[in-house]
């Protein structure tokens, strides 16, 4: 599902215009991204968390060149789904 299909799908749902949920939902993305850029994790209750995992130091091979470098350690967004959330995932999404 891209931007495009949730921002129709809102659109179809709540009778609201397409240029008035697309405004919207970039708008929360851009709470979001500037949230994370700021070190700080984003809760949404029910469906998920918005956080920044930390990864170490580690070693890493530049293949082409055949040498050994060295990858600092970082910051990176990421996902952590509800437990709510992924237990209906669970039930409706057959393996």
């Amino acid at each position: 599902m891209t931007k495009a299909d949730i921002v129709t799908e809102i659109a179809e749902k709540t009778g609201i215009e397409k240029t008035t949920v697309q405004t919207t939902v970039e708008a929360f993305m851009s709470s979001v991204r500037g949230s994370l850029e700021g070190g700080k994790n984003v809760y949404l209750r029910g469906f998920g968390s918005f956080i920044i995992k930390q990864r170490a130091q580690k070693t890493g091979r530049n293949i082409s060149k055949n040498t050994t470098i060295i990858i600092p350690a970082h910051n990176i967004p990421a996902f952590k789904p509800a437990k709510s959330f992924v237990e209906r995932v669970k039930k409706k999404v057959k393996a």
